[in-house]
């Protein structure tokens, strides 16, 4: 996070120099009693930093019934909201509801398609490194969306040069690879791709997904330099459908498609 203090954490801090104050504790008294050091303490009421088990300890020493755990959990999400654009956990909740599911991406795999290795190169690259286990986390429970009971239809078209783009090494792309080949086997999962010679075309304006919801009406998203931005006004929503349409026309057919992603698995 930037250098301004979580507000669970702060608050945590003030709760925890509360109750400290209560039974009369110095800092070093309550680091003895909890096994850590003074500097540490120090560090948690200040609301600087704060640990899931330290989060217990003090739950059992105060015996607060688990409030200092879910003040962590609270600073936890608080810290996710921060790590990702704005409008991105909105999203999240309209993709698990959607009924179909159209995803342009012309720089990287899309994420619903990327390894765990893949997208673990991804996000430790991110501006929030401390929380790219838990981006990883949510971004492979994302997946679960191909085989969940009345899965929505997904249709993947994807820009040749991000499927080139090497992310981490040869083996780390080669897994990638065999995972696009699987993802393709599903029914409800329809991939292409848009050759590298093709010129100038719609895709090129930046990635966005379209996603179809059950009362027939559709929404957008698009990021663009750490923004993300949903979109759910029918006219600029059906100017996305027009685009992923038109820009699915330069695609090669599947069978190509696959056969163009089995040949780069080859050149590793």
């Amino acid at each position: 996070m930037s250098d301004v203090l979580n507000p669970a954490c702060v608050f945590f801090g003030r709760e925890l120099q509360r109750k400290r104050a209560a039974l009369e504790l110095t800092q070093e008294e309550l680091a003895s009693k909890l096994g850590c050091t003074p500097g540490w303490v120090s560090k948690m009421e200040s609301g600087k930093k704060i640990s899931k088990d330290s989060a217990d300890d003090l739950d059992t020493f105060f015996k607060t019934d688990g409030i200092f755990f879910r003040m962590w959990e609270l600073s936890k999400e608080i810290e996710l909201h921060a790590a990702v654009p704005p409008g991105y956990p909105e999203y999240l909740t309209r993709e698990k509801a959607a009924t179909s599911v159209r995803k342009f991406d012309g720089y990287l795999v899309p994420g619903l398609l990327q390894t765990e290795a893949y997208a673990s190169a991804v996000l430790s690259a991110n501006e929030f490194p401390d929380m790219a286990d838990r981006l990883l986390a949510e971004r492979l429970t994302r997946q679960e969306i191909f085989t969940k009971p009345n899965a929505p239809h997904c249709f993947f078209a994807i820009d040749e040069v991000a499927l080139r783009r090497r992310v981490g090494n040869a083996e780390i792309m080669r897994a990638q690879y065999e995972a696009l080949l699987r993802a393709s086997e599903l029914p409800n999962v329809t991939i292409v791709v848009i050759p590298e010679n093709t010129g100038y075309y719609p895709g090129l304006a930046g990635s966005f997904t379209v996603l179809g919801m059950e009362d027939g009406s559709h929404m957008a998203y698009t990021e663009s330099a750490g923004a993300g931005m949903l979109i759910g006004e029918r006219a600029r929503v059906a100017k996305y459908l027009l685009r992923y349409e038109t820009l699915v026309g330069y695609a090669l057919p599947v069978t190509e498609s696959l056969a163009l992603i089995r040949k780069l698995m080859e050149e590793l």
